[in-house]
């Protein structure tokens, strides 16, 4: 099987996924994604698409990430990679876009507004 790139992103984070047969190896930005992503409840959001696919520790992941803060990343990387596994199988495809995994998260920050010193605070009328 030859490298699968795909792309996923949330909010301003970018990551970039390569996914090759091999060996369980996942490396998150040279380091390995237990160090990168310290907390249980983020390795398991990025693990989520391998579990539900049955895919578990049959891979080798290598991620190049950017932008935004870490649950950002880690919902770019969970994005990333269940587009690569799609790619795969059509098993993998319809199992991921039955749980909703496959659709990107369109939610940006609101801009702040010119009057009020938040974005959605309003003025009392006088």
């Amino acid at each position: 099987m030859e490298t699968i790139h795909t792309i996923g992103r949330r909010k301003t984070s970018v990551a970039r996924v390569y996914l090759s047969s091999g060996k369980d190896i996942f490396t998150v930005n040279s380091k390995d994604f237990k160090e990168y992503f310290p907390t249980t409840s983020l390795q398991y959001k990025i693990l989520q698409p391998f579990k539900l696919t049955d895919n578990l520790g049959k891979y080798n992941i290598s991620v190049n990430v950017y932008g935004g803060g870490i649950t950002g990343q880690v919902e770019a990387i969970r994005l990333g990679i269940c587009r690569a596994l799609s790619k795969i199988s059509d098993d993998n495809k319809s199992i991921l876009k039955g749980e909703g995994l496959l659709t990107r998260d369109p939610r940006m920050v609101e801009r702040k507004k010119v009057w009020p010193e938040k974005s959605k605070k309003k003025i009392p009328i006088l």
